[in-house]
């Protein structure tokens, strides 16, 4: 119960106010949370952040890529590798550019990815494979709301998807 002197208080405040001060406060208060909602959501349909990739053979996780985005475009790198038979030391002897006998943690394999006009799909990147070396045009559509990310590696008409996982 509230004692005269905070009764006395809360209607002087009350009564000292514009009359529109407490209904600006009120809609100042709405108007943040909206945004900080609408803004946390938006933030988790895009790429960005760290991801597990899954085996498409054994069904179990192999990576964690960490994707950025610098001046534009996106790029990813292996965050760390989380397969039971990962070599510490493993580099990548297929590569056939810059990052060859370069190792396989903190090996940049996503590069160049630009986000679609108008779509939450980025595309007209390239993909590495760093088991064979090869790369692949590449394409990333967010899917479920961002939790995870279909990850498509193309040359011509053939390719595969793979569906990542985001780490939280």
């Amino acid at each position: 119960m509230p004692t005269i002197f905070a009764r006395r208080s809360a209607r002087r405040w009350a009564t000292s106010c514009p009359p529109y001060a407490v209904g600006v406060a009120i809609l100042y208060a709405v108007g943040v949370a909206i945004l900080l909602v609408s803004g946390n959501a938006f933030a988790q349909m895009t790429p960005v952040g760290l991801w597990r990739n899954i085996d498409d053979k054994t069904g179990e996780a192999k990576a964690e890529i960490r994707i950025a985005e610098t001046a534009g475009a996106l790029n990813g790198r292996i965050e760390r590798r989380v397969a039971k038979d990962a070599k510490p030391d493993a580099k990548c002897e297929e590569c056939k550019d810059d990052r060859k006998d370069k190792p396989m943690d903190g090996l940049e394999i996503i590069r160049g990815a630009k986000k679609a006009q108008d779509k939450d799909v980025w595309e007209d990147g390239k993909i590495l494979d760093p088991e064979n070396g090869r790369e692949y045009r590449l394409r990333l559509t967010p899917i479920e709301g961002g939790k995870r990310l279909e990850v498509r590696g193309s040359f011509g008409p053939f390719g595969r998807t793979q569906t990542w996982v985001r780490v939280n």
